[in-house]
């Protein structure tokens, strides 16, 4: 069994520490803070704790898990990949283009596993979802859009961009399998000034396709919703239904070639809602258990640093449009984009 250590124990750290535990593969808690590794002793009893990172990069460390606040990501994961660890990085995996680069690139020469934490791509509805668009039931693809809204935890060190989006940006490329060609973003700060707590987010992907995602930790409803709009079908998935997390919709626009009139050559189709039955498991121990595998060589990574690399410059092209008003900004294949070095606060 691969040893892993958790280095980060708040609010979500603990829930790795948990995932971890359960699978038998914890060996050891890095934070800190007291309380948290109070937290991680009555989680997870007998597993060492300690207040020093050094001691995950050990010998008796396989793997590490990087929980920490977005800031001291590439750090400490870079650091694990040098000790010949492999790595699981929460998202996003850094707050740089070229740093996220760097950590592809130690990921690959140390020969090691880099997987980043986006979450919904373990998600067992998502993966539905994923089958479904695969077998050509919905058509030909036209757009996605999403909804991340909560009056939630609001956040001084970034912005609801870089908090919400890594979430939506992971799952529309999951289901397209595209790079982006563009992105544009339009914010505003009304909680503090300078930090976007409400960013509406476009991504145009080739073919015409596009994507839309409303990011919010300042409205009234808890919103946890993707939908995707198909030529033939459509499908919902909505993460706040407690069993019927997906639906397919038969509805769409039928033409015909032959009609004469115009009302003709476009016609409504409404027909049944699928609801398909779907084995649920907690997605954060699908994504841990897939960590070990792919740790143990049976399993490649479902978002790996790649995937990884691409999400950090999807938000850092969303982060310059976002202080343009609005701009379309293109999406770097290599390097980073224009806006880079820009402050992940504005």
């Amino acid at each position: 069994m691969t040893r892993v250590a958790v280095i980060g124990a708040g609010a979500w750290g603990l829930n790795h520490v948990r995932a971890f535990a359960r699978l038998g593969a914890l060996a050891l808690v890095c934070d800190s803070d007291e309380r948290s590794r109070r937290g991680a002793a009555a989680v997870a009893p007998g597993i060492p704790v300690s207040a020093d990172p050094q001691e995950a990069f050990g010998p008796g460390i396989d793997a590490v898990v990087v929980a920490t606040p977005s800031s001291l990501h590439h750090p400490i994961a870079l650091a694990a990949l040098r000790a010949g660890k492999h790595v699981l990085v929460e998202k996003p995996l850094a707050l740089r283009g070229r740093d996220a680069a760097e950590l592809v690139a130690a990921a690959d020469a140390s020969g090691r596993t880099l997987l980043v934490g986006h979450l919904l791509l373990y998600h067992p509805a998502v993966r539905r979802m994923k089958e479904f668009l695969d077998g050509g039931e919905l058509g030909d693809v036209h757009y996605l859009y999403s909804q991340r809204v909560n009056l939630g935890q609001v956040r001084s060190d970034e912005n609801a961009l870089w908090s919400l989006a890594p979430h939506d940006i992971a799952v529309m490329l999951y289901l397209f399998g595209e790079t982006p060609v563009d992105v544009s973003a339009r914010g505003g700060a009304y909680l503090q000034p300078g930090i976007p707590d409400v960013v509406f987010l476009n991504v145009r992907f080739p073919g015409d396709r596009m994507a839309q995602v409303q990011l919010s930790w300042l409205d009234p409803h808890k919103i946890r919703k993707t939908t995707l709009v198909g030529s033939r079908k459509m499908i919902v998935f909505d993460d706040m239904e407690s069993v019927e997390k997906l639906k397919i919709y038969d509805k769409g626009v039928d033409r015909n070639p032959e009609a004469v009139s115009f009302k003709d050559f476009l016609t409504l189709r409404f027909g049944d809602i699928l609801i398909p039955k779907i084995r649920m498991e907690e997605p954060l121990v699908v994504e841990c258990r897939h960590f070990l595998e792919c740790c143990a060589g049976t399993a490649t990574p479902v978002s790996g640093g790649a995937q990884g690399l691409l999400v950090v410059r999807i938000l850092e092209a969303a982060q310059a449009s976002l202080e343009r008003g609005g701009e379309p900004v293109a999406v770097a294949g290599a390097g980073a984009p224009a806006g880079a070095e820009a402050s992940r606060r504005g």
